[in-house]
């Protein structure tokens, strides 16, 4: 091994270069928050030579012409000034390393003015040297960074595309967009503007003017506040049934810093969770506003990551705010003193409730079988067959399906077209005409329902099927019996691996144990995570009405009304879209009508 010796200063900033600089963008985040941190109310950003070429303009507080030459050096900084303000950082920048680290690896003029002064100072970095002169200019800042990594080959070699690189920076100035909406933002890529706000719109307007109109009106508006922990959260959230490919519309941000932040993905994750399809995410820009005390951001020079002194608590208060943000469905008011029943009028009495015997309704029955949701399944087979080697499965007295449910609060009689395909059913609304899928509107309904109840109502069975279970199913089994007593389920075991069913929920009280069993198991897949949830959610779609089962008037109105009732309307547990509004102008265009 060599010598010891001590590294030249520009070698000592290349390292650390590493570790704050990663690509074009990352000069843009830099240079961009100095802007916000100097209160700039207009920021430009340029992008030329293959995003090696950056010009930052802004109209902030500029750079006191003393200072200069220490703000290019290492660790130099006016954001704070002792150990004790790490822990209350009120600024996006604060370690002093950004400029050093980019004078380093690329040829840098700035160009600064403060109020105070009739000149600004012109400053020339290369290799780490800085020379500067009075020159002319207006109040705030120019950075003009050239040739990036001019001097450092392998990291050039490591580059994307023009493109990626550029898509890179774009995805930062959008979200910078979206954390600052009272900073008019201006981005150009070779000369061409792609991306500007006003600085004027607040975030609907940052919203509408980078995305869309259609995308806002896909939206929900968040604004919780927990005076108590001095906590709050504000922005937008896609309802269900608008989805994304990819997590990449998660544009969340702490005290307006863009971030990587686990607990508040987790967060939004759990709210929508049973609401969206496997893959499918929602479109969010959230702003967190906490504490600096309560937060530690001195994690990575990135200052991505993020640290909270109490995690569970912002957890619960994302989770909780997101989950009350999507569940705002707008519903039609309720009558104040009757309740549609199918083409009865029915009183209420002095507590508000429907004055009438829920046995006295009738209710619908439900005959056919399905096992896990699958729009394309036939469901034209028998309730169930029994195996000859089986023990005979004796079906109870019939019940009517959901019969304790009758008594919810119902909304008022939708004008209801029919049914198309005996699988979705045709609702007259005011904007236009509404198509819902029968089945999945029922089974959020049923879901729902579900989850809230303590203690479900159960079938004792007389006689049951022999289930036979391999070794893995029996062992998931015999290790949850409380999970599935608790939706209903009474298991009992005769041998190691063969069960008989006790007693099955009410509403299922028309199939066969050994269908219903198969189901779940083929729900659970092997993974037992979230188990009671997988329960639920199978004993909600085998309880649900089927697709192509035709429903007389009575029937469709009474789906319709209790899914109107759901929390989370939108889509059902397995997260499909439940119904779509086609506008009336839209019906009324293609026609050539113009109302």
């Amino acid at each position: 091994m060599g010598r010891i010796q001590q590294l030249s200063k520009n070698v000592i900033n290349q390292i650390a270069a590493g570790e704050v600089i990663e690509r074009p963008s990352s000069v843009v985040k830099e240079l961009v928050e100095n802007s916000i941190d100097a209160g700039a109310t207009r920021i430009s950003i340029e992008i030329s030579n293959e995003c090696r070429n950056i010009r930052v303009a802004d109209n902030g507080s500029g750079i006191h012409p003393d200072d200069i030459v220490l703000a290019f050096s290492k660790h130099a900084t006016s954001k704070i000034s002792t150990g004790d303000d790490l822990y209350n950082i009120h600024t996006l920048g604060f370690r002093g390393e950004a400029l050093a680290s980019i004078i380093s690896i690329a040829k840098v003029t700035c160009i600064t003015r403060t109020k105070d002064y009739d000149y600004g100072t012109k400053v020339v970095c290369a290799n780490s040297e800085v020379e500067h002169s009075k020159t002319g200019c207006a109040v705030g800042t120019i950075m003009q960074v050239e040739d990036l990594f001019y001097n450092l080959p392998v990291r050039l070699k490591f580059l994307k595309s023009e493109r990626t690189e550029f898509a890179y920076i774009s995805e930062l100035v959008t979200a910078m967009a979206l954390s600052n909406p009272k900073i008019a933002f201006e981005l150009k890529n070779n000369g061409k503007t792609t991306l500007k706000t006003d600085g004027i719109s607040g975030v609907e307007g940052v919203i509408k003017n980078l995305f869309s109109k259609d995308l806002f009106s896909k939206l929900k508006p968040v604004d919780k506040e927990d005076r108590l922990s001095n906590i709050s959260i504000k922005g937008y959230v896609s309802t269900p049934d608008f989805t994304r490919s990819s997590k990449k519309d998660y544009h969340i941000f702490v005290n307006h810093r863009t971030v990587k932040c686990p607990v508040f993905i987790k967060a939004i994750d759990m709210a929508y969770r049973n609401t969206m399809p496997n893959g499918k995410y929602p479109f969010v820009v959230l702003e967190l506003e906490v504490p600096p005390e309560d937060i530690d951001i001195n994690v990575h020079p990135t200052k991505k990551e993020i640290k909270y002194k109490n995690p569970n608590q912002v957890f619960n208060f994302i989770r909780m705010s997101v989950e009350s943000g999507i569940s705002s469905w707008d519903t039609p008011p309720k009558p104040n003193n009757v309740i549609s029943f199918a083409d009865k009028s029915v009183p209420k009495d002095e507590n508000g409730d429907a004055d009438i015997d829920a046995s006295s309704v009738n209710t619908i029955k439900f005959t056919k079988a399905l096992g896990t949701y699958d729009e394309d399944e036939e469901e034209t087979k028998a309730p169930f067959t029994v195996n000859k080697t089986s023990t005979t499965y004796a079906a109870p007295t019939p019940v009517t399906t959901q019969q304790s449910f009758i008594k919810e609060e119902l909304t008022p009689k939708d004008k209801i077209i029919g049914q198309y395909k005996d699988t979705y059913i045709l609702i007259e609304v005011e904007d236009g005409l509404e198509i819902v899928d029968q089945h999945i509107a029922d089974e959020r309904y049923i879901y729902e329902r579900l989850k809230t109840r303590h203690s479900p109502e159960s079938q004792l069975l007389f006689v049951s099927d022999v289930i036979k279970l391999d070794d893995k199913e029996a062992d998931i089994i015999k290790n949850n019996l409380d999970k599935f007593e608790k939706f209903g389920y009474g298991i009992e075991f005769l041998n190691e691996n063969e069960v008989i069913f006790r007693k099955i929920p009410q509403m299922l009280s028309k199939y066969a144990p050994k269908e219903i069993l198969a189901d779940i198991l083929e729900n659970i897949e092997g993974d037992i995570d979230n188990l009671e949830e997988k329960i639920l959610i199978t004993t909600s779609c085998k309880a649900a009405v089927k697709a192509n089962t035709p429903l007389n008037l009575f029937q469709m109105e009474e789906i319709i009304s209790r899914w109107r009732t759901c929390k989370n309307p939108q889509t059902c547990p397995h997260g499909r879209p439940i119904s779509k509004i086609i506008p009336h102008h839209t019906i009324a265009g293609f026609f050539m009508r113009q109302k």
